[in-house]
């Protein structure tokens, strides 16, 4: 039996999803996007928030798949004076382009 092995680099790339999101509820004027940022840094996660004219917030991000958990349950919760009603995931194709966490 033959035993394969993986540089880091690439087993991080197997376990790597991006995801599209969008929170809806109270989640504009209550530093959501901010508060995202500074959790998807805490992470480790690539990718941009943006205000959305239906009032809503568009996530998108990329990262090790325990991360992205971890930044999704905060998701539901955000800073303090949000009040989330949803969170819609949906997943991506990996495309790469991601760079830092921004705010938009």
């Amino acid at each position: 039996m033959k035993i394969q092995r993986f540089k880091d680099s690439k087993i991080k790339k197997i376990m790597r999803k991006r995801y599209k999101i969008i929170v809806s509820g109270k989640v504009q004027g209550v530093f959501f996007r901010a508060g995202a940022k500074d959790m998807a840094d805490s992470f480790g996660l690539t990718g941009h928030a943006r205000n959305l004219p239906s009032g809503e917030v568009e996530i998108m991000v990329e990262g090790e798949d325990s991360a992205l958990e971890k930044f999704v349950d905060w998701l539901y919760v955000g800073p303090e004076r949000a009040k989330v009603e949803d969170v819609v995931v949906e997943s991506q194709e990996i495309g790469g382009g991601l760079n830092g966490f921004g705010v938009k």
